[in-house]
C-alpha cells in the first residue's frame, strides 16, 4: 500500500518541526548561558609586535614571571618561543585569583596546564590571557600542545603552585620558583 504524497509531505513537515525545534533549543541554551552565565568565548584581542616583543613594557624579560600588582592582582607573563617557555618556572599562590598572559614571537604554541582547566593558543602578534584559580598544590606540568617544529616534544614548562603563606613575593612584588620546598 503506497502512501499518498499528502501523508509524505504531513510526514517531512513534522520531521523539519522537530529538527527547527531542537535546533531552536540548542540556540536557546547558548544565548541563555552567554548572557546569565557570562560564559562566552574568548574576545581579549590584545596585540603584540613579535619583532618588538622584547622591548615593550610588559614582555621584557625583567617583567616576565610572577608579579604581585599594586592592587593586589596576581600576574604570571610567559613568553613562548621555539622550543621553550621564558621563565621555564612560575610560581602562584593556591586558592587565589590569578591571572596568566602569553605572548610568542615566532610560531603558534599552544599551552595546558595538567590537570586543570587552563587550556590556551598562543598566537604570534597576540596576547593570550586566562584567569583561574588553583585549588592543589604542587608542580604541574605546562607543555606545548601545538607542533611548533622540531624540538617541540621538549617544550614543557612549570607551574608551581604553593600554599598562600607559602608564597613570598620581593619588595617590587615579584616571585620566582628558586628551589622546591
Amino acid at each position: 500500500m503506497a502512501m499518498s504524497e499528502q501523508s509524505i509531505l504531513k510526514t517531512e513537515l513534522r520531521w523539519a518541526l522537530i529538527v527547527g525545534g531542537i535546533v531552536a533549543v540548542i540556540l536557546g541554551t547558548i544565548l541563555y548561558t552567554a548572557v546569565s552565565m557570562g560564559i562566552n568565548p574568548p574576545s581579549n584581542h590584545e596585540f603584540a609586535d613579535p619583532k618588538t616583543l622584547h622591548l615593550s613594557a610588559e614582555f621584557t624579560e625583567s617583567n616576565l614571571g610572577t608579579r604581585i600588582d599594586p592592587n593586589g592582582q596576581i600576574t604570571a607573563r610567559v613568553i613562548a618561543t621555539q622550543f621553550e617557555f621564558v621563565p621555564g618556572c612560575i610560581i602562584l599562590p593556591a586558592n587565589r585569583d590569578v591571572t596568566m598572559r602569553f605572548t610568542t614571537p615566532d610560531v603558534i604554541h599552544g599551552i595546558l596546564v595538567t590537570g586543570t582547566n587552563v587550556n590556551t593558543m598562543i598566537v604570534p602578534g597576540y596576547v593570550a590571557q586566562v584567569h583561574t584559580r588553583f585549588t592543589k598544590t604542587g608542580d604541574l606540568l605546562m607543555p606545548c600542545h601545538e607542533f611548533c617544529g622540531l624540538g617541540h616534544s621538549q617544550m614543557i614548562a612549570t607551574v608551581r603552585v604553593v600554599p598562600p603563606e607559602q608564597f613570598h613575593p620581593d619588595a617590587e612584588g615579584r616571585a620566582a620558583c628558586g628551589k622546591p620546598s
